[in-house]
């Protein structure tokens, strides 16, 4: 059998032709259309990779947010509450200060009605043991209480032990100023003579005197020179007296008794 040389080549050419136009018009736009379409997988897949990398930064910063959030409450309310804490504090040592200066207050008011009250009683007793003595005096004896008092002080002079006596005679001997009679009040001349010839019999010598009105002395009187002092009051006999009342307005009062509840 022959070959037909010709139509083997004509066929072998017809077929690089049919080759070269599969390639160029089917074959190329085929891989074309499936590198782009691969591209375009691509994409997606790493617009996706990057959409779920922002959406896990975002869940982060979310949950970072979140977290700061919680935190910034806790701080809040932890701040709040040392606050409320501190402002509770404030206001019971407020409270306590109030109570204390209140009670303070009223104790140093009790005190001032005690005291005022203690000097109304030592007044009024004052008064009435004067009034007293007076009258008892002026009744029984016919003699006044200054002249009652300035005859005791006399008597007190005269009584006066040997080392007192010695230090107001010294005393009263190197004294540049007259020596000082002191009284609760105005001496009249009688009793002021008597002092006198007193104060020189009793330290045997011309003692110059000076009189002045003293009414704190509590109905006395008083002799002083150069720091040396003799006397007498009638305070020394309400000393026991003031004690007894100073002991009464200090004793607490007894409490009130209930009443008894009667039977129904």
């Amino acid at each position: 059998m022959l070959i037909d040389w010709f139509t083997v080549g004509a066929q072998a050419l017809n077929f690089l032709i049919l080759v070269w136009l599969m390639k160029r018009y089917l074959y190329q736009p085929v891989l074309k259309a499936i590198d782009a379409r691969e591209k375009r997988i691509a994409a997606q897949i790493a617009d996706a990779a990057a959409r779920e990398a922002t959406a896990t930064q975002e869940k982060e910063e979310f949950q970072r947010k979140n977290a700061e959030f919680d935190k910034q409450r806790a701080d809040m309310l932890n701040k709040a509450a040392d606050e409320a804490k501190s402002e509770r504090q404030r206001l019971i040592d407020e409270a306590r200060k109030a109570a204390d200066a209140l009670s303070a207050k009223r104790d140093e008011l009790l005190r001032s009605e005690v005291k005022n009250l203690h000097e109304s009683i030592v007044q009024r007793t004052q008064e009435e043991v004067f009034a007293i003595a007076r009258k008892t005096l002026t009744d029984l004896a016919g003699v006044s209480l200054e002249e009652r008092m300035t005859a005791v002080f006399a008597s007190r002079l005269q009584a006066m032990d040997d080392a007192a006596r010695g230090r107001l005679a010294d005393a009263l001997k190197n004294s540049a100023e007259p020596a000082l009679i002191c009284s609760a009040f105005e001496l009249p001349p009688e009793q002021r003579t008597v002092l006198q010839q007193a104060i020189n019999v009793t330290f045997s010598a011309d003692v110059h005197l000076r009189f002045e009105t003293a009414p704190e002395i509590v109905s006395g009187i008083e002799l002083s020179a150069s720091g040396q002092k003799v006397a007498w009051s009638i305070a020394d006999y309400l000393t026991s007296l003031q004690q007894g009342v100073d002991e009464l307005l200090a004793k607490p009062a007894a409490p009130e008794k209930a009443p008894d509840k009667i039977p129904a």
